[in-house]
């Protein structure tokens, strides 16, 4: 997060909110929206100006999701702008029976079993259908005039079918997406300081910086490099 503040001379808001179990779906969704349409607010009280005509929202994994959610949240609410969103392998889909689920559902940092436990904690017993918990299941209609995305996965992580399908369903919906999978990586790639010298890690960060910087995306629009 600091890295990709001060590469791409960014004001960061991190928003906190309360954790499963102790607050389920869709608590923490509400929480991190109340302070996205909360910025200028923030801004102002912080005496800091910023241009919010390229506002950003970025997350990795779990984050990936509740970023990605502010987008469709935005969109239906009539909410904040948003000009991009940055997601590192994110979580679009309870379906824990995609083919990199079988192929690493044990040994590749992040089991299927965890998974399913984390899923189990953030919705508990509650029965729910909605795009603000599971976005890849929006139909195509839902998703459009989305933000344009970056969307980064690792080869050996449980959530990269999941991670490039929903950049796929976006691209269907007339978004510009880019989409990379860096081969060889597991989840979190991108977080742990174990991997941050790696040439994925440098090289995940140097596009997603160098994305964020862009003014002009349209030369990279609906690239899908492996």
């Amino acid at each position: 997060m600091k890295e990709l503040c001060v590469r791409t001379n960014s004001i960061v808001i991190f928003p906190e909110y309360t954790r499963a179990p102790e607050a389920q779906y869709p608590i923490a969704i509400e929480q991190c929206y109340e302070v996205l349409s909360s910025i200028p607010n923030i801004l102002k009280y912080a005496g800091l100006h910023a241009n919010l005509k390229t506002l950003t929202v970025a997350g990795d994994s779990a984050g990936g999701n509740f970023a990605t959610v502010m987008t469709i949240l935005s969109k239906y609410r009539n909410g904040p702008y948003i000009h991009k969103q940055v997601l590192f392998y994110p979580a679009t889909d309870n379906d824990l029976n995609t083919k990199s689920y079988q192929d690493f559902q044990e040994g590749y940092y992040l089991y299927k079993d965890g998974m399913q436990w984390f899923w189990d904690q953030y919705v508990g017993e509650q029965k729910v259908k909605s795009i603000t918990l599971t976005p890849l299941k929006a139909t195509i209609e839902q998703l459009t005039d989305l933000p344009t995305a970056l969307i980064i996965n690792g080869e050996a992580d449980v959530l990269r079918d999941e991670g490039e399908a929903y950049a796929s369903k976006l691209m269907q919906a007339g978004v510009s997406v880019s989409q990379i999978r860096l081969k060889g990586m597991i989840h979190d790639f991108v977080m742990l300081n174990s991997l941050d010298q790696t040439e994925a890690c440098r090289t995940a960060m140097d596009i997603s910086t160098s994305w964020i910087n862009r003014k002009n995306i349209a030369s990279i629009s609906n690239q899908n490099p492996c």
